[in-house]
């Protein structure tokens, strides 16, 4: 079996040639000057018949005849399988002698390529012709797959045929298989280059994906430990593990020193980042044990005041205890969520505790707020002021009431104190009045108070308006109270100014 053999694959040698087993001659390894040619078996261009020379003489070099060595030639065209045009176009480079010397016809002359010592086949050519038809088969298959062989491949394959066509033991046209050959030669020479130099590109974009594997190994690695997402990171540097893998599987290897630099820096990426995300994690574990510790201490403090009855004061520790917790950082998710829990707890006991507290003194609050309201609407009967003496003795009463019915809920206390103090305004103002009728300057100065409350009494209705239009109901009301005290000193500087005039 020939290299080429080796190359080309079972399936193109079985397509090469399909060759019949005949007699087998001696070859001759050595080209010797060829003998003459015998008239009777010479000419050329045709298949030459297996018939004993005549002219054989005892002591002739030519053995006796014998049987074919194949069993069943006498019985088979022993041309079948070769196309007759292709083994009649051979066979023209060919020729046989008397004593059965099987020659080819080559630019350099005849060349001896085999004998048959023994009885001639029906066509003595054709084994030479399947050798040489076998050898153009190779020649072709190497043509046709020359453009997807590489680099090593085409080597061999050249170096089989130039072996297999140096002096082969084969007839038909040897000079233009060879010239063939060596166009075949000159393309392997041109396809190597195109390999080369696409090698060389694949080599130079392979060096610039490794080098981006390693930039962006080295980016992960170098970012703030503060602000990497771990995890995220983690999984990004082992796929681009996995793509400096799949780089060395499939793609062209670098130069040995170019990768081992590229790997190297990758290496140290990836232990960079093994290095921060342990000292990171292992300082979080030392700051969340000291959060830990710290709010366990919050909560305990938090636990001693809950049964606290000083209700102000403790609600004002429990708003301190809160910006402690704030501040403190925290803790692991899990730990932060069960310290929270227990931290709420804890103050919910006092709250919960002040709330029904409230709501007791609220239930007897309402019924103080109840007889307070009563005493305001018998306080504000009394205006507008006509008898100064009887109002303010009407109004000692209802501020006795006032006091002796008790607090009222935290809520009403500002509304019910506004009204009161209107009416206790609007008395004094009476007394005022009465005192200053008999100075001179009292009616200059009544004409201008009636003004400024007149000035005060619209710009009040103003506001109304607007606080009835935002819906600000406690406003309104705020606004009325003081519209009806105003009023009322408007009256009362109304009459003043009367009876001054």
């Amino acid at each position: 079996m020939s290299d080429l053999d080796t190359t080309l694959g079972p399936e193109d040698k079985e397509n090469a040639s399909t060759e019949k087993p005949i007699p087998t001659p001696t070859e001759v390894p050595t080209p010797t000057p060829p003998a003459p040619i015998p008239s009777e078996i010479t000419t050329p261009g045709t298949p030459v018949k297996a018939e004993k020379p005549k002219d054989i003489t005892p002591g002739s070099t030519k053995p006796p005849s014998s049987s074919p060595t194949e069993p069943g030639d006498t019985d088979t065209p022993s041309t079948a399988g070769i196309d007759p045009l292709a083994l009649e176009a051979a066979s023209a480079f060919g020729r046989l002698d008397a004593d059965g010397t099987v020659w080819v016809k080559e630019a350099a002359g005849e060349r001896k390529v085999g004998q048959y010592p023994d009885e001639l086949p029906e066509v003595p050519l054709e084994l030479y012709v399947r050798r040489f038809l076998d050898l153009q088969a190779q020649v072709d298959l190497a043509e046709t797959r020359l453009q997807n062989l590489n680099v090593k491949d085409i080597d061999a394959t050249i170096d089989s045929l130039k072996k297999a066509l140096e002096e082969p033991m084969a007839v038909g046209d040897l000079d233009a298989l060879r010239t063939r050959f060596d166009a075949l030669k000159e393309a392997g020479i041109q396809r190597k280059e195109e390999l080369r130099k696409q090698r060389e590109e694949d080599k130079k974009q392979a060096l610039a994906q490794r080098t981006k594997i390693v930039a962006m190994a080295e980016k992960i690695a170098s970012q703030d430990p503060a602000r990497t997402q771990w995890k995220q990171s983690g999984q990004r540097l082992r796929d681009l593990l996995e793509e400096w893998k799949n780089a060395q599987r499939r793609g062209p290897r670098l130069e040995r020193s170019t990768e081992d630099s590229l790997w190297k820096r990758f290496s140290s990426a990836r232990t960079t980042f093994d290095r921060h995300r342990k000292q990171f994690f292992s300082q979080l574990d030392a700051q969340q044990a000291s959060v830990k510790a710290t709010k366990e201490d919050l909560i305990a403090r938090a636990v001693a005041l809950q049964s606290s009855t000083d209700w102000g004061a403790t609600a004002g520790k429990y708003r301190d205890l809160m910006e402690e917790w704030k501040k403190a950082g925290r803790a692991s998710r899990r730990d932060d969520d069960a310290l929270w829990a227990r931290f709420r707890e804890a103050q919910q006991v006092f709250f919960d505790a002040r709330s029904l507290a409230s709501q007791r003194v609220d239930a007897e609050f309402a019924d103080n707020l109840v007889a307070k309201e009563a005493l305001l609407s018998k306080a504000e009967a009394l205006l507008p002021i006509t008898d100064l003496a009887k109002a303010k003795a009407a109004l000692r009463e209802i501020q006795e009431e006032w006091d002796a019915s008790g607090k009222v809920p935290r809520a009403d206390i500002n509304r019910v104190e506004k009204r009161m103090r209107a009416v206790e305004q609007a008395v004094r103002d009476a007394e005022d009045s009465q005192w200053n009728r008999s100075n001179p300057e009292t009616k200059a100065r009544a004409e201008g108070l009636v003004g400024q409350l007149e000035s005060i009494i619209n710009e009040l209705e103003v506001q109304i308006e607007s606080a009835k239009k935002r819906g600000d109901a406690a406003k309104v009301k705020e606004y009325e109270e003081n519209l009806a005290a105003r009023r009322a000193w408007l009256n009362q500087a109304q009459q003043a100014a009367d009876e001054e005039s």
